[in-house]
């Protein structure tokens, strides 16, 4: 039985009826860009001159409002269905065929007119596809650099302040503030370059292959002409898969791209955590830095500010990594010519460009607005013992290990005990163990 005023028909409803697991619709991404995969076939079709004029018209027309954003309440299909997503195929198809019939006061076949020349095997593998160049091109690639711009700002900002630097969270030789944003800058244009590198493959769609594919019902010339219509509106250049059977037979692009999503996840936990540390305490931590106030830390300790955006985009990174591993379980189920783990797969997928699509600018405006403690970041610096390790060329390894010791036993600068347990000026020492001198290099290009 299907609702009266709804769109969707039998095949939505049984699907609606048959996996009440997670409440979780497909994403609004895959969606939109299911209904843009329908406008292109209608158009090619017509090109082709298998579609009659009057039904591709306006098969076309309700694909662009579905693509716009219209009518989202009408693919209630939930994300564990079945695993070709043929469930949501033919729920677009529904949707869109009922649309159309309204448009022209005539019967539009869901599987005839709508699903020409197409199979839910081929038309969901390219809808991932789709709509993951799309996300990544539109969104998460801009936030990217967004951030690396927003972290080389800040280091050239913070070029001037000298800090202990940190090896197994113990204290080691000083480094620059901008030397240690700049370790964060190259991860984030590294994972764009990344992702950039997986676009070639990502671009070549499986639409044309129908049910096994071979391409069977679908015309020799539809693919192309598919992809060529599809790459002018969403100017993306796609093109047909070299090996329809691969494309349908396995997720492997998927798979590609979802473990360069979780190396871009890597890196937003290392600079999330880094951020924690740098700004901890404010009196028993480090406390190098101080971020920005946004919220209450504590419904119990008053005055407690905690590091909430950092917090969050490590959720983010771990979120992400696990979807990551259900994605490779996912690409692994190619059973013979087709993998039925796909609904799951984009769903993780668009999830995954989206959460670190939304949490690159939040990183972005966290970093800019952070202020350095210059004293807090001075006077261990004056008292770090690892300061000696300058002098090895001079006086050997076991002598400035004594010095360390000796400095850091005394709590005192490590230059003034170099002064008492060596021959070397102090005007040279002075100048050996200056903390910025020792800083020089590490940075190319």
């Amino acid at each position: 039985e299907v609702p009266a005023r709804a769109l969707h028909g039998a095949q939505t409803q049984r699907a609606v009826e048959n996996f009440p697991i997670s409440g979780q619709r497909m994403p609004a991404e895959f969606v939109r860009s299911l209904a843009l995969v329908k406008w292109a076939a209608a158009e090619s079709n017509a090109q082709l001159g298998l579609l009659p004029k009057k039904f591709a018209r306006p098969i076309a027309a309700a694909a662009l409002c579905v693509w716009e954003g219209e009518h989202s309440d009408e693919f209630p299909v939930d994300v564990f269905q079945t695993g070709s997503g043929t469930s949501s195929n033919m729920n677009m198809n529904e949707v869109l065929a009922n649309l159309a019939s309204q448009r022209i006061g005539a019967k539009v076949s869901p599987n005839d007119h709508v699903n020409m020349g197409q199979s839910s095997n081929d038309v969901i593998p390219t809808t991932i596809h789709v709509a993951a160049a799309i996300a990544l091109r539109s969104r998460l690639l801009p936030e990217l650099k967004g951030l690396a711009r927003a972290l080389a700002r800040k280091a050239r900002s913070v070029r001037r302040q000298v800090k202990t630097g940190r090896t197994h969270l113990m204290d080691a030789m000083p480094v620059r503030m901008d030397q240690e944003i700049d370790a964060w800058r190259t991860q984030i244009e590294k994972s764009a370059e990344r992702l950039e590198a997986v676009m070639p493959r990502l671009c070549q769609l499986a639409q044309g292959g129908t049910a096994v594919g071979s391409g069977i019902n679908a015309h020799p010339r539809f693919a192309m002409l598919f992809a060529r219509t599809l790459g002018k509106k969403t100017k993306i250049r796609f093109v047909p898969n070299p090996s329809f059977f691969e494309a349908l037979a396995c997720q492997d692009t998927a798979v590609e791209l979802s473990g360069q999503l979780k190396t871009t996840a890597v890196g937003f936990m290392k600079i999330a955590n880094d951020l924690r540390w740098m700004n901890s305490g404010p009196l028993a931590g480090l406390g190098e830095i101080e971020l920005a106030a946004l919220q209450p830390g504590s419904s119990i300790m008053p005055g407690k500010v905690n590091p909430v955006i950092p917090e969050a985009a490590a959720m983010v990174a771990a979120q992400v990594i696990g979807n990551d591993a259900a994605i490779t379980t996912g690409g692994g189920s190619g059973n013979f010519q087709l993998n039925v783990m796909l609904p799951l797969i984009a769903r993780n997928l668009l999830e995954s460009i989206r959460l670190l699509a939304a949490t690159a600018p939040l990183l972005a405006a966290t970093v800019a607005g952070f202020k350095v403690r210059t004293d807090q970041l001075r006077e261990p610096l004056a008292r770090n013992p690892i300061l000696v390790t300058a002098l090895n060329p001079v006086i050997g390894y076991l002598k400035a290990a004594e010095i360390a010791k000796a400095a850091y036993r005394q709590g005192r600068p490590v230059v003034d005990v170099a002064a008492e347990m060596t021959d070397i000026p102090r005007r040279d020492l002075e100048k050996l163990l200056n903390p910025a001198d020792l800083t020089k290099g590490g940075i190319s290009g």
